[in-house]
């Protein structure tokens, strides 16, 4: 029996009431993890500086809300994954009955808790690229979520180390004895490790064939998703199939997340392309024009503002769609498909 007292998933009926819950349980467990690591000082000052910032939270959001578009597809019986051709039965999920239902499936124990800690691990792994990222021999960035980064506030050093230590606890997470914790689900967390490490090595992959990309004039649009596919998609990927995981995701329906993931992750480094060069420093919460100023290779630098828009458009849409087919449902009442539109509105 779960001694958790983070607050629970809903069901899903409004984006911003998920992702304010989401939020919270986060901070919570994040607070609960730190205590078990006890860390020294100024390792663990710095490490709660960077995981505790004003993050989008989009990783952990794919994880949550993969999971409840997974667990919005089970039977009113409790059977998972059964196969329909009635696309209307995740907009049937408002009736109160199957609320209820959908309530009491959210709430076991082992497949919630679970997915508690896979929110965690992909939030301390994104994390602790973007600690790396910024330091002076990557990016040599001073702002990062709003505030001044992690080298600038400590120094490079205890930058360095709390970027490793929140690596491996992205790693440790899902099988450690965690006190508010349910024990964890040996079976799940063999298939979460299986889906997350070799993610997470394509992730660093891709920060290096990013450097190695920089200054280049000569970069074909196939070259550059290879780059995204790791450096950005690979995580994203990772949140989505974890999620999936957790709820018991059917092979066509980890498939489905598959395939929207690998869309979705090419289509926010467009946006982050995008923005690079139209937002302001202060909307963005980081140095905007950072891409020019490393001489980077962007969509935006391939194909100009205005392609670049289409193209993430013309991604998001098939992302969508991947869901759309095997689950159905709609923005209103799918979690995935409304943090999808979420996505392609935001401004940093």
């Amino acid at each position: 029996m779960s001694v958790s007292t983070a607050p629970r998933f809903v069901p899903f009926t409004n984006f911003e009431q998920f992702y304010s819950t989401l939020r919270a349980q986060l901070a919570q467990d994040i607070d609960v993890l730190f205590a078990y690591a006890n860390l020294p000082s100024p390792l663990d000052d710095a490490c709660r500086y960077v995981i505790t910032g004003q993050g989008k939270l989009v990783r952990p959001l794919l994880v949550a809300s993969s999971f409840v578009s997974i667990d919005a597809s089970i039977s009113i019986d409790g059977e998972v994954g059964m196969e329909t051709d009635d696309s209307s039965d995740i907009s049937n999920l408002t009736d109160h009955a199957k609320i209820a239902d959908l309530q009491s499936l959210l709430e076991n124990d082992s497949d919630y808790d679970m997915c508690r800690r896979a929110t965690l691990a992909v939030e301390l792994l994104h994390t602790y690229s973007l600690v790396h990222d910024d330091l002076p021999c990557m990016d040599d960035d001073e702002l990062r979520r709003g505030q001044p980064t992690c080298h600038i506030v400590f120094d490079e050093a205890t930058a360095l180390l709390a970027g490793d230590v929140l690596q491996t606890l992205a790693f440790e997470v899902l099988t450690a004895e965690l006190p508010t914790f349910a024990p964890f689900d040996s079976d799940i967390a063999s298939q979460l490790l299986a889906v997350f490490a070799p993610r997470a090595r394509r992730m660093v992959s891709g920060q290096m064939l990013d450097l190695n990309a920089e200054a280049r004039t000569n970069i074909s649009q196939e070259e550059l998703e290879a780059i995204h596919r790791d450096k950005t998609g690979a995580l994203i990927e990772a949140a989505m199939l974890m999620g999936g995981i957790c709820a018991g995701a059917t092979a066509l329906q980890r498939i489905a997340l598959q395939d929207c993931a690998q869309h979705i992750g090419l289509a926010f480094q467009v946006q982050d392309d995008i923005l690079d060069v139209t937002t302001s420093t202060d909307a963005l919460g980081k140095p905007a024009g950072s891409d020019e100023k490393l001489d980077k290779s962007t969509y935006v630098k391939l194909m100009g503002v205005s392609a670049a828009k289409d193209y993430a458009q013309s991604l998001f849409n098939n992302g969508q769609a991947a869901i759309i087919r095997e689950l159905g449902g709609n923005a209103d009442d799918n979690a995935l498909l409304a943090l999808i539109e979420w996505l392609w509105s935001r401004k940093k």
